[in-house]
């Protein structure tokens, strides 16, 4: 294990005691760019918390904070009794991280692109570019009963009030620019992603972007790396794309990279959910995050980050994006509004390469042109005003003591017959079912008892050892989880 000196910390780790940003944030971002950038390298040991403190003239708590983050994410190891380390399973050949993209290469071949998104840019008619029901235990429904509709609604009657002009027309197909500045502060600040507001594309939802992406970058029997289990809707939506789906397994590091290239190496795309897996929930290692780099830059795939609820981590901050790895343009960052407000909003967001701006305002303009502006203007107004950021706050708190209130009446109903852990991020947990009991089964029987569980099995084409039920917890209250586990005992007794 090697040491670094311990007067060229202050000099590593360069802190601006006046600055805005918070000092624990910079300590985090300084650490990982130094294990990135290979000036830390891997078994690195890191100097005892308080030491790191009086050297770099901030309190233990903050450089507690960042540590605890950089374990997090995979970056640093901490051994009890021994000290904490530089984590020694990163692919050293790989980090190779700067602040910004690297620039284009001369003779670099053009991004290959759709025959049908080729067929539109060179159109001559190519236009000018400028329910689900409420229970339990509905997977990734937020807390509607908590939403601050009297903010919402103070906003939007400010809107609809004298909504001005260009409010009213059919708008810029990339969306509303001044939600799109929010959005890269808020996504640069809150999530690590590298992007301009001119790289924010406004769709209407998370669905409608996956269709874009392939109507840009596939043709028909392009093969798609999808996560298995996975979200359903991807996979559907590519198919009747006529994209042919390869399933990826998972492990506790998320997608297996090794697998997919000895299943599919000349993939074009590769979806994932790298900083909460759906279903399972698992975190893609750091070393698998650049492994799938790595293979997406080396075969000229793209990887589509669908970073669906990440906002809502309980036990220190969201993880870094896995787009804010990238340097070589690879990832698009897809994100929805509709877990942090409501779904009804029907609004979500891609971050795209600078390359791929153009052909994406194509195929945007002609397919549903843009999204409702004045809905656009209202979600600008709650950002900019502070009320965003304030509501995450308050529903990861909410959401924490919700999934305790999940935890506890499983234990209490249904001890023996479902399985169920606490887990620090997301809206839904896994309820492993014991006893050789058919999730689909109970699934079907739970519906007619108006209990909307998800069938794990439904999420994959491989077969588990433990069948599995989706439990949303978010959208429903105490009261509301309690009787609903309550008559999900009485089905499971039913079949037992």
């Amino acid at each position: 294990m090697s040491k670094q000196p311990t007067a060229a910390w202050p000099y590593l780790l360069q802190l601006d005691h006046t600055g805005k940003e918070p000092l624990y944030l910079q300590l985090y971002h300084a650490l990982r760019q130094a294990i990135l950038s290979r000036q830390l390298s891997a078994g690195t040991q890191l100097p005892p918390t308080r030491v790191l403190a009086t050297e770099l003239a901030v309190s233990r708590t903050t450089v507690i904070t960042a540590f605890e983050q950089l374990v997090t994410e995979g970056y640093l190891e901490a051994h009890v009794g021994a000290g904490t380390f530089v984590a020694s399973t990163l692919p050293e050949e790989m980090l190779q991280v700067h602040a910004q993209q690297a620039p284009p290469q001369e003779g670099k071949k053009p991004p290959r692109l759709s025959q049908r998104v080729q067929q539109v840019m060179h159109s001559p008619l190519r236009p000018p570019v400028q329910a689900l029901s409420a229970k339990a235990f509905q997977p990734g429904l937020p807390a509607l009963d908590a939403f601050p509709f009297d903010v919402w609604s103070r906003i939007a009657a400010r809107r609809y009030h004298h909504p001005p002009p260009e409010l009213l027309t059919y708008g810029d197909p990339t969306g509303y620019r001044p939600l799109r500045d929010a959005l890269a502060q808020y996504l640069t600040a809150s999530r690590a992603v590298r992007c301009q507001p001119e790289q924010v594309l406004i769709v209407s939802g998370a669905q409608q972007a996956i269709d874009l992406i392939a109507r840009v970058l596939l043709n028909e029997g392009d093969m798609v790396w999808v996560e298995d289990p996975g979200y359903p809707r991807a996979h559907t939506i590519l198919l009747g794309a006529g994209i042919r789906v390869v399933s990826i397994p998972l492990d506790q590091e998320g997608l297996n990279v090794e697998a997919g290239k000895r299943l599919s190496e000349r993939a074009h795309l590769a979806y994932v959910t790298p900083s909460h897996q759906y279903p399972l929930g698992v975190t893609m290692s750091l070393a698998r995050r650049l492994a799938l780099l790595d293979w997406a830059q080396r075969v000229g795939a793209w990887i589509l980050e669908d970073d669906y609820d990440s906002e809502f981590r309980y036990c220190g901050h969201p993880l870094a994006s896995l787009q804010g790895l990238d340097t070589h343009g690879r990832v698009i960052y897809m994100g929805s509004f509709s877990k942090v407000l409501f779904p009804a909003l029907r609004l979500g967001y891609l971050v795209l390469p600078l390359e791929l701006v153009e052909p994406f305002i194509a195929m945007r303009a002609l397919y549903g042109h843009t999204s409702p502006l004045l809905e656009q203007a209202i979600v600008a107004d709650f950002i900019m005003e502070g009320h965003f950021l304030r509501h995450i706050r308050r529903m990861r708190t909410l959401y924490a003591h919700r999934q305790q209130i999940l935890i506890e009446a499983i234990r209490q109903e249904l001890h023996g017959v479902i399985e169920l852990e606490k887990h620090e991020a997301g809206m839904h947990l896994i309820g492993w079912l014991l006893q050789g009991l058919d999730d689909r089964l109970v699934s079907q029987l739970a519906a007619r008892q108006g209990i909307d569980v998800r069938a794990l099995s439904a999420c994959s084409k491989q077969e588990f050892k433990s069948s599995g039920l989706l439990l949303g917890y978010a959208g429903v209250n105490e009261q509301e989880i309690r009787e609903g586990i309550k008559h999900l005992a009485k089905v499971v007794e039913a079949i037992v």
